[in-house]
């Protein structure tokens, strides 16, 4: 992947978002006159064009994936996936979600569909793919960089997020909290009469104060929770890791997050087991330090204690009400 994307701004704009609400010309530029209406393929082996039916008068949510990356194409379509979930039925009817392949000439049809299978990807996302020359053609009017068919693990992983009715274009990461990806999706984002998702009005002296945050905490939610819980129960996609430092040698542990896809590739009888449990999803291979990776092993072990304390403690009677 994009090797030090997660340090750029979370938030990153560019012009179509700037052009927001510019009346005149200068917002033309960001409809039919703007983006290619190129071809292109879904899964289900339908041609259609890119700005006629892709994006034309649509919220969409846009990545461009591979689907044989080992590394962080995992973890966005899981993010993407989180997303899709929160927004539930809005997922095809307000908001379209698009995947598209940078690898044509391995990701046909048949492959793009087992990919979905395998990420239990819901309706109202599909996954497209095109001729090279018309994926970078895409690729830059967002901004991103496209890259040759031999250089696909440095590839641009960031989503792109718009509304081509309003011109209005973002990118944001797939570290991002999902709740923030979906509250852009259907508020920031809406077309004039598209239902808003309300968010409660608080006072900010209600606010909690946060402390004591360790950067275990921070690694797990942005690049750990899209799959895992910890005292959650399983998802489809990866397990509980409550208990897990308890079950597994840390060695090991450290190990497979560190570098998962070696560990495959070891016919690792434990790693092995665990993919075929969930859905052959592949583990990413998140590029993590010797430090991050203990810093996540710290963490889960911490908070495997702490909910268990919390479950353990005495739940105080409550006192006898008066009855008038």
């Amino acid at each position: 992947m994009m090797r030090g994307f997660a340090r750029a701004p979370l938030a990153a704009l560019f012009a179509g978002f700037l052009l927001a609400g510019t009346p005149g010309s200068a917002q033309q530029r960001w409809h039919r006159d703007y983006f290619p209406n190129v071809a292109l393929v879904t899964q289900d082996g339908k041609k259609v064009r890119f700005y006629d039916d892709v994006i034309k008068g649509k919220v969409v949510a846009i990545n461009f994936v591979y689907t044989k990356c080992p590394d962080v194409c995992p973890l966005d379509t899981a993010a993407l996936r989180r997303v899709q979930k929160l927004l539930g039925p809005r997922v095809g009817r307000d908001v379209f979600f698009y995947s598209i392949s940078l690898d044509p000439k391995n990701d046909t049809p048949a492959a793009m569909k087992r990919y979905m299978k395998t990420f239990d990807v819901g309706p109202g996302w599909t996954f497209l793919t095109g001729r090279p020359q018309d994926l970078a053609l895409i690729q830059n009017k967002f901004g991103i960089k496209p890259v040759s068919a031999g250089m696909l693990t440095a590839h641009d992983t960031r989503f792109v997020l718009g509304n081509e009715a309003i011109a209005r274009w973002l990118k944001r990461t797939p570290h991002d909290n999902p709740h923030v990806l979906a509250h852009i999706l259907t508020n920031d984002l809406a077309s004039p009469g598209m239902a808003r998702n309300a968010r409660p009005r608080r006072n900010y002296n209600e606010a909690s104060r946060i402390e004591g945050v360790t950067e275990g905490a921070k690694l797990f939610m942005s690049r750990c929770s899209a799959c895992h819980s910890i005292g959650g129960g399983d998802d489809r996609l990866g397990p509980d890791l409550a208990g897990v430092v308890e079950r597994r040698p840390r060695a090991w542990l450290h190990r497979w997050i560190k570098e998962p896809d070696k560990v495959l590739a070891q016919k690792d009888p434990t790693a092995m087991a665990l993919t075929a449990k969930y859905r052959g999803v592949p583990m990413p291979n998140l590029k993590l330090s010797d430090g991050d990776v203990a810093e996540v092993v710290d963490f889960i072990a911490a908070e495997t204690k702490r909910q268990r304390a919390s479950l353990a403690k005495p739940v105080k009677p409550k006192a006898a009400g008066h009855h008038h």
